[in-house]
């Protein structure tokens, strides 16, 4: 990321100066680099650095100037988009340039969604005429109500070097210690991201957990987060506070969880933002209060056919966080309880697509163990940075990087003949109306439905497979809608990340049979161009209706031909569906089996293979010929001796 190091923390911070023609942006980054008002100012700087030691937080800042004139809109447009903070200008002698900003700036930046912080900045306060005194913050509040970007308003003079310093100062602020993301402006509290972080960091300050800060732990934080203790008085002083301010900040055992999330927004309430940022990052939080990730050793994969799974510890614990939010005991976890486990991360991870409705719930909507485990192992192999740090924010204490583990290539399981995973991924192709949908309710124990309701976007079903001899494999079904499969084949890739593929058909249906016959035609030549086969199933779906006539042939001669298992027959309610997702594990922990092969891939082997046996020939031969001379030349010396 532009301007800061691997670790996150900010390297420089880039200020861009715009604002109409004449309001003196020249001037003001002039006389503020050189703490003199400059009698000639060209009419743009070239980028002007103030150094490190410039303001205390020690970190150097780029101002850029820029032109408003239509030959350098396309500069400025890139200058804004690549902007740190912005200084909006206005001449105070000039009172339409105030207006511009509501009027033309401001709602410029969001046409163009320039993402940075707006400093509003009224230039040559000293050539205001004191007959038409200006209360600035009666003019700016009802800007600042509508345009939320700005952080602050100030006015100054170049001439007289009034207040100049303070605007990059301010400028610098709004980057390193952002209001936005900690408080709400217009409802006067902590943001609920904010809270959930500072939760977190009390929970883990809390070393004898009850739900109090003693004072010899407020000490220690006070010296992880600034390097300095509290002195005894300065404890007192800041309990005497909490106490007069807020009832039930302070217990008999310490500061309590909402003393220390009002002296957070006292502190911002002060325009201490700084203190709650040195908090926060201190325990690895990053501007969007997420854990930063390089405090996240998140495996990394070097080929497209791995995938990153739980490891047994992590699984483990999983299981303990599960029982122990459990409280009626009953086996499940209410919404209620769902979202307690993650009241310390940025937010509840499942209640959004695709996590939100892919798990084994109760009649009630309550998760399964099952189900929780198998939203974990999507969420793993989805998203495996996201999952590593919801982890950690929910009180993984283990090594980080023992919690998550890289599987072997698929290629190279293939050619071993076996697998080591634990959580297989299985396309599901097939015609519409086929029973896509019903396969990944059933396989959620999920009653069947006769309205049909058509998938277009993205669609997991993910569950826990209990094997015969107790094992457990984690199964997640991706449902591709047909319409999207010509897209999805062209990535050349896209059978990379899959363990094994099923089509179904409507065996009452012939041109069902036909439509998934296509289909899984085109995933084998995919397949076989790519080098990604993958082993596949057909399932004759609705199998209690009346079969199509020459179903069992069609299907049985076409299976022989790619050298496949014959179809799995299953009823229109799916009632007996557990043996298919047994048959797609067993499929899955058997990778070089199942393989369909084409004509034109038939063909391509035997090729290889003649081509590698006229290879050896030529090598036998050679070898023999080379052995032949040595031998021939070994009998010449010898005759000549």
């Amino acid at each position: 990321m532009p301007g800061r190091s691997a670790a996150g923390v900010r390297t420089g911070v880039r200020v861009v100066v715009a604002g109409d023609r004449g309001t003196g942006k020249s001037s003001l980054i002039s006389a503020a680099a050189s703490d003199s008002f400059p009698e000639y100012v060209p009419a743009v700087l070239p980028p002007t650095r103030l150094p490190s030691d410039f303001y205390p937080d020690g970190v150097p800042v780029t101002i850029v100037d820029t032109s408003s004139s239509m030959e350098s809109r396309v500069k400025l447009i890139d200058e804004l988009k690549r902007a740190d903070a912005v200084v909006l200008t206005y001449a105070c002698d000039q009172p339409m340039t105030l207006s511009r900003l509501s009027t033309f700036w401001l709602p410029e930046l969001r046409k163009l969604e320039v993402k940075a912080s707006v400093i509003v900045v009224g230039c040559k306060l000293d050539l205001r005429d004191e007959r038409q005194p200006m209360n600035l913050e009666q003019v700016m509040g009802p800007i600042m109500q509508q345009f939320r970007e700005i952080e602050t308003c100030i006015e100054c003079s170049s001439a007289t070097l009034i207040q100049v310093p303070d605007v990059f100062y301010y400028a610098q602020k709004a980057v390193l210690h952002p209001t936005a993301p900690l408080f709400d402006q217009e409802k006067q509290s902590l943001k609920p991201r904010c809270i959930r972080a500072l939760k977190r960091i009390f929970m883990l300050c809390d070393h004898d957990m009850d739900g109090a800060l003693s004072d010899a732990e407020l000490n220690e934080f006070q010296v992880k987060c600034f390097n300095a203790p509290l002195q005894p008085a300065e404890i007192v002083g800041v309990k005497r506070v909490v106490q007069e301010r807020i009832r039930g900040g302070v217990g008999d055992l310490g500061l309590t969880l909402e003393g220390f999330l009002f002296l957070h927004a006292l502190f911002i309430e002060k325009g201490r933002l700084e203190t709650t940022w040195a908090v926060l990052r201190k325990f690895g939080y990053d501007d969007d209060l997420k854990l930063r990730d390089d405090i996240l050793p998140t495996p990394t994969k070097h080929a497209p056919d791995q995938s990153v799974e739980l490891t047994n510890e992590a699984v483990d614990f999983l299981r303990g966080i599960f029982q122990l939010y459990d409280i009626d005991n009953d086996g499940s976890l209410q919404p209620s309880e769902i979202d307690d486990i993650f009241v310390t991360a940025p937010e509840s991870p499942w209640s959004v697509g695709p996590y939100v409705d892919a798990a084994e719930r109760t009649a009630l909507g309550n998760l399964t163990l099952n189900g929780f485990l198998s939203e974990w192992a999507l969420m793993t192999y989805l998203d495996p940075s996201c999952s590593l740090a919801n982890l950690i924010c929910i009180g993984y204490g283990g090594d980080p990087t023992s919690a998550l583990r890289v599987t072997r290539r698929r290629s190279a399981d293939r050619k071993r003949q076996r697998t080591e995973r634990n959580v297989f991924h299985c396309f599901v192709f097939g015609p519409k109306r086929s029973g896509k949908s019903a396969l990944l309710n059933s396989f959620l124990g999920r009653p069947f439905s006769s309205n049909y309701t058509p998938t277009n976007g993205v669609r997991y079903a993910t569950n826990v497979v209990e094997e015969i001899g107790g094992t457990q494999k984690t199964l997640i079904l991706q449902e591709i809608p047909e319409d999207g499969v010509r897209k999805f084949l062209l990535n050349k890739e896209c059978l990379a990340a899959c363990d094994v593929a099923v089509f179904l058909y409507d065996s009452s249906d012939e041109y069902s049979w036909k439509r998934s016959r296509e289909l899984l035609l085109d995933v084998a030549r995919q397949g076989e161009e790519s080098g990604y086969g993958v082993p596949c199933l057909l399932i004759a779906a609705k199998d209690d209706l009346d079969p199509y006539p020459m179903a069992l042939q069609n299907s049985a001669r076409v299976t022989q031909q790619l050298g496949m298992e014959a179809p799995i027959p299953v009823g229109v309610k799916l009632r007996d569906s557990k043996t298919v997702f047994s048959r797609i594990i067993n499929a899955a922990e058997h990778p070089h089996l199942s393989i369909p092969e084409t004509e034109k891939g038939k063909k391509k082997k035997q090729y290889r293979r003649l081509v590698n046996s006229s290879l050896m020939f030529v090598s036998v031969g050679a070898a023999v010929a080379v052995v032949g001379l040595a031998a021939y030349r070994a009998y010449a010396a010898r005759k000549n001796t």
